[in-house]
């Protein structure tokens, strides 16, 4: 799937090098994005599981979900070969890769931030942060801030979720400032 994603990303888009290709691909071919594509194809209907992953929702784990999703590629590829395979790989990754373009994926928000604050002659970001709720249930908030100027709070379930809200805020109101 890697291969066939990489193809397509390269093609759609020949002249970003690999430093912006490579975390684009990753979005696509993650865990999540697999088990997401394999919810799309119902699979976890199909998948031979045991009572203790049965008990503990193992049919809609993205683990198992993305696993029998590379397992399907592979049966379709020794069934009908490469070039069969691409195609249903193509049309099931195509939400994916327009999803992947649209957030901006070509670049993480910490990354671009940090490549803009740099353009534009601005400290490198730090980020301050905070964190609420019990253990089990816990949010976290994230302040991007570049040469003394704090930006909009990030929210996220994690400590690197909430960083990467809050650049991709500081980073859409540093461009809103050049148009």
């Amino acid at each position: 799937m890697g291969l066939l994603i990489t193809e397509a990303l390269f093609a759609r888009y020949p002249d970003l090098d690999e430093s912006k290709l490579s975390p684009l691909r990753s979005s696509v071919v993650s865990t999540r994005a697999l088990a997401t594509i394999a919810r799309e194809l119902e699979l976890g209907q199909y998948l031979r599981i045991g009572k203790g992953e049965e008990a503990t929702g193992g049919r809609d784990k993205n683990s198992l979900l993305a696993d029998s999703l590379e397992a399907l590629v592979g049966a379709i590829y020794i069934e009908h070969g490469f070039t069969e395979t691409a195609a249903a790989v193509l049309r099931w990754c195509e939400s994916a890769l327009e999803a992947a373009t649209a957030e901006g994926a070509t670049l993480d928000g910490k990354t671009a931030l940090q490549e803009l604050a740099a353009a534009r002659g601005l400290t490198p970001p730090e980020y301050e942060v905070t964190q609420s709720g019990p253990d089990h249930d816990k949010s976290f908030s994230a302040v991007a801030i570049l040469s003394g100027e704090r930006f909009a709070a990030g929210e996220g379930k994690s400590k690197r979720e909430a960083e990467q809200v809050a650049a991709k805020l500081a980073y859409d109101a540093l461009l809103q400032r050049t148009l």
